[in-house]
């Protein structure tokens, strides 16, 4: 029996010491979760778009109603001194301009309007400011514009651009402006 219990320790002790030299099998942590691939698709090139044609200027300028060309104020307006018709230097060019832009548009009318500050009565205003509208328009008139596509008006103190009682609030609200009434 003694011959049995050293051959079990002998062999307890190979068995330890083997399994405690043997190489550690290092754990592998699992593998991330795949993603699975989105199935390729194979790019389909869309068929070329059919550019519309971009639009010319005349038909850009048919689409626009009256208010959205009186929006855009392509006629600009011109100022004078106090107490006076005359067309000043400064306004000569912008009245050029004015009459370029109306040889171009040769179908649209308009209405000029006369304007004069808060000084002087009324009656003294609506004359002015009449005196002023014709003064453009006969200037215009010089220029190669037909009369017959142009209006005049007289406001005259009744519809100010700047309500202030002062110089530079009466040097603005002296003025000739324009309306397209038709085009």
């Amino acid at each position: 029996m003694k011959k049995l219990v050293v051959f079990c320790l002998v062999f307890l002790i190979t068995f330890v010491f083997f399994n405690g030299c043997r190489k550690k099998v290092e754990e592998v942590p699992p593998p991330p979760p795949q993603v699975k691939e989105q199935p390729k698709v194979e790019k389909v090139e869309k068929p070329p778009q059919v550019k519309e044609p971009e639009l010319t200027e005349e038909e850009i300028f048919e689409r626009k109603t009256l208010e959205e060309l009186n929006a855009e104020q392509p006629l600009k307006m011109v100022h004078f001194d106090f107490d006076k018709y005359d067309i000043r230097e400064d306004a000569k060019p912008i009245l050029a301009a004015n009459a370029a832009w109306l040889k171009k548009w040769t179908s649209v009318k308009i209405l000029i309007e006369g304007h004069c500050d808060e000084r002087g009565t009324e009656e003294y205003n609506l004359a002015l400011g009449e005196k002023r509208a014709k003064a453009v328009f006969d200037y215009l008139v010089s220029l190669g514009i037909s009369p017959d596509r142009m209006r005049i008006i007289s406001y005259g103190k009744s519809q100010p651009l700047d309500p202030g009682h002062n110089e530079e609030a009466w040097a603005k609200n002296r003025r000739a402006q324009f309306t397209i009434i038709a085009k």
